[in-house]
């Protein structure tokens, strides 16, 4: 098998898809984590039950004795002052007596009149106690709660009873108790019912009061009202204002339309020509309809006799001047006549406009009044209303205040005792049976709850899913810790057969977890098997030389050489495993104290397997692993053989693993079941990454099988190897054109017929 030399192979990057959510908590999970648990759920079932057995067998002897009393809903409703005042659900009214009936107040009256202060039997002691006070704050706590303790209340379903028990060691105490605590819940509910109604009495009688002096005053306010407003029970609205409202309003129009009309007459008149005023305008009636044109006629016959006497007899003569004057005299009368028609038009206007104006402000004034009537009757009504309210309201709790009294005296019969507390004949018991169960379940519980605890506090990583989840590499195979039988320690056996289980166990789950692990690494890498395979771990004892030595024993029982190297040079122990010797070795070639071919060692239990061993311990290992020598050494190596497994210090402890998992086609970390932590695989992981190791995967050693969580891991534990001669195991896969993983395949199905 051809190989270009170390750390050729294409390594497997690191597989986060594999990983499985881890968080989820399924059932399966949960019952996985109860089974690894078991010893604790044990225990705890073992202390629940000495515990509840104990407390059954050292209970109390008790005398229970109990009263019925029936709480009715109420014969006399129909006389309480509101229907509202009591309760309307049954059930909440019950659970409201049977707070009162724990109340403290009322196990304070119980208490006083009892004196159980100073009652040996209550406290639970015996002889004589000192006297003590219920004033005192710390015994009036301390017997309340006693006293509230041992009281029990309880519904008889679908009825109107309770059921009232106390528990004492004394039987006499006991119906004592109750019967006073029934008797002072009686006396209680009456005083309290009648207290409350008489409360509310007093209170309506005030209330009352007041109401009678407010429907007095809205009565008298109303009252004034309508005599303001003129009204004497009839509609307001229909009232003197009204009608005169109406009056002033048609004078208002008419005083208008003639003030109008003279004042146009006026203007007509002051502004026209004298010669036309009689016939343009009626005259102002009173006056001679032709009087002032007769003027105008005079005056124009005097003018034309004038004329003619002029002519005739001129300007000097008696005639002329007589008839003169006569013109003047005329004309003086008419314009006389025409400033009376002025004067007369004026004052008409003048009239006419006062008489607008008085019209007009008493209209105003009216409806000033009109409106304050208004304001007066909005007033009027609110007090009508105001008054009818209060008279309602006053005459109806007038009409309830009469029938407080009746109730005060029927509330207290809605309490019956149906049945008194007698004394008990026998003690009180609970089942040994319910005690112990109760208190073994309850154990049970907190080993449950203990468990899981346990679980999340430990680091150490036990599953297969769990660890992929954690550190994102593949799982290789899971090693089953090996079980040493007597025939392995006979003295016929070499020491590599008392060594490595898979030499004289063959047929164990032991060597076919080693067989899965083989399978797995040659089918890691793509184009070719890995050739170089490095094992290594976090921290020392985690079983990465036990895993190595029998994985190359696995290997070279099929048709190839395998070499394995210890390159542990600081603990050696791969030549103890095979009783070889530790004189020559990796060191000595490497520092060329010997040669390869003389340091080689063979096993006889498995020809084809050659062992370099360690050799002496040198002074600087890490120096000498990352010689040239060293690769020098691996490539020499990789042309010899087909397989080269390498077993390296943990990665956490030195450096060493690391340089030689550059070196590497795959790189196995073995992480021991139940031994490394989260933390620390995680570091040892990112090491090796940061170191550009070709990490194949993991390898989870040491596992119990019985385990819970790989309960039934491997299913074919139970196959049959009968038929099947044991040097079988040593049939060699067919070679040629085949490729390697039908050779594997094969000598799988070979291996499990």
């Amino acid at each position: 098998m051809a190989d270009d030399g170390p750390g050729t192979g294409t390594p497997h990057a690191p597989l986060g898809g594999l990983s499985t959510s881890g968080s989820e908590t399924t059932l399966a999970e949960a019952l996985t984590t109860l089974r690894k648990r078991k010893w604790v759920l044990i225990l705890a079932v073992l202390i629940g039950f000495a515990y509840g057995y104990w407390k059954a067998s050292s209970q109390p002897r008790l005398f229970e004795a109990y009263a019925r009393i029936q709480v009715r809903s109420g014969s006399s409703n129909e006389y309480k002052v509101s229907a509202s005042t009591g309760i309307s659900d049954p059930q909440t009214k019950m659970m409201t007596e049977i707070a009162i009936l724990q109340s403290d107040t009322l196990m304070l009256t119980v208490a006083r009149e009892m004196n159980l202060a100073n009652n040996p039997e209550f406290l639970g002691v015996k002889g004589k106690v000192p006297h003590a006070s219920l004033d005192d704050p710390g015994v009036r706590q301390g017997t309340i709660h006693r006293l509230q303790s041992s009281l029990r209340i309880q519904l008889v379903p679908k009825t109107e009873i309770m059921r009232i028990s106390y528990s004492s060691l004394s039987p006499k105490l006991s119906a004592d108790i109750v019967n006073k605590v029934v008797s002072d819940y009686i006396q209680r509910s009456y005083e309290t019912r009648f207290a409350s109604t008489q409360r509310v009495s007093q209170w309506l009688s005030g209330q009352l009061d007041d109401l009678k002096a407010q429907v007095e005053l809205s009565q008298e306010q109303m009252m004034d009202l309508q005599k303001r407003l003129g009204v004497l029970g009839f509609d307001p609205k229909d009232n003197q204002i009204s009608s005169s409202l109406e009056d002033l309003s048609k004078a208002s129009g008419t005083a208008k339309i003639a003030r109008i009309v003279a004042e146009s007459r006026y203007r007509m008149l002051s502004g026209m020509d004298p010669d036309s005023i009689d016939n343009s305008i009626e005259t102002t009636p009173g006056t001679a309809p032709g009087e002032f044109s007769a003027l105008r006629g005079q005056v124009a016959f005097a003018r034309s006799n004038l004329a003619q006497l002029l002519t005739t007899y001129g300007a000097n003569h008696p005639l002329v001047k007589a008839q003169s004057n006569e013109l003047a005299e005329l004309e003086k009368q008419l314009k006389a006549e025409q400033e009376r028609l002025l004067t007369q038009a004026r004052e008409n206007f003048n009239a006419a406009k006062a008489n607008e104006e008085q019209t007009t402000a008493a209209l105003e004034k009216q409806k000033a009044d009109a409106y304050k009537m208004r304001d007066d009757l909005i007033e009027y009504t609110i007090k009508q209303r105001e008054f009818e309210s209060s008279r309602t309201l006053y005459e109806g709790l007038l009409e309830r205040l009469r029938t407080a009294g009746v109730q005060a005296g029927l509330e207290s019969l809605e309490i019956d005792v149906v049945d008194q507390a007698l004394l008990p004949a026998y003690p009180t018991l609970q089942p040994y049976s319910s005690i112990i169960t109760t208190n073994v379940l309850f154990a049970l519980i907190v080993g449950i709850v203990v468990a899981f605890v346990l679980d999340s506090l430990d680091t150490g990583l036990r599953s297969i899913a769990e660890i992929e989840s954690v550190i994102e590499l593949p799982s290789l195979a899971v090693i089953p810790k090996a079980r040493r039988t007597a025939a392995d320690q006979a003295a016929n056996l070499s020491v590599a057969q008392r060594n490595i289980s898979v030499l004289t166990q063959p047929k164990s789950q032991f060597a076919e977890s080693f067989r899965s692990l083989r399978t797995s690494l040659l089918l890691s890498t793509t184009g070719q098997p890995p050739k170089f395979i490095l094992f290594t771990s976090s921290t020392p004892s985690e079983g990465k030389t036990t895993t190595a030595c029998n994985l190359a024993c696995i290997l070279a029982q099929g048709d190839v050489r395998v070499l394995l190297i210890d390159a542990d040079l600081r603990r050696p122990n791969v030549h103890h495993r095979f009783g070889l010797s530790g004189k020559v070795g990796l060191s000595t070639v490497l520092s060329g104290g010997s040669t390869l071919e003389d340091s080689l060692q063979h096993v006889t239990e498995v020809p084809n397997l050659d062992i370099l061993a360690s050799g002496p311990v040198p002074p600087f290992p890490t120096e000498m692993l990352s010689s040239g020598a060293m690769t020098q050494l691996l490539e020499r190596c990789g042309n010899l053989y087909t397989h080269v497994v390498v077993d390296s210090p943990p990665v956490l402890s030195v450096t060493d693993g690391v340089i030689l998992a550059r070196l590497a086609d795959a790189v196995v970390l073995v992480v021991r079941h139940g031994k490394s932590s989260r933390q620390i695989v995680r570091r040892a992981r990112d090491l090796l990454i940061r170191s550009g190791a070709p990490i194949a995967g993991l390898v989870l050693n040491a596992v119990d099988l019985n385990s819970p969580e790989y309960y039934g891991y491997y299913g074919y534990q139970g196959y049959s190897y009968s038929g099947v001669d044991s040097d079988s195991w040593q049939t060699k896969p067919p070679t040629g054109e085949k490729s390697q993983a039908e050779k594997i395949e094969k000598e799988e199905k070979r291996e499990v017929r």
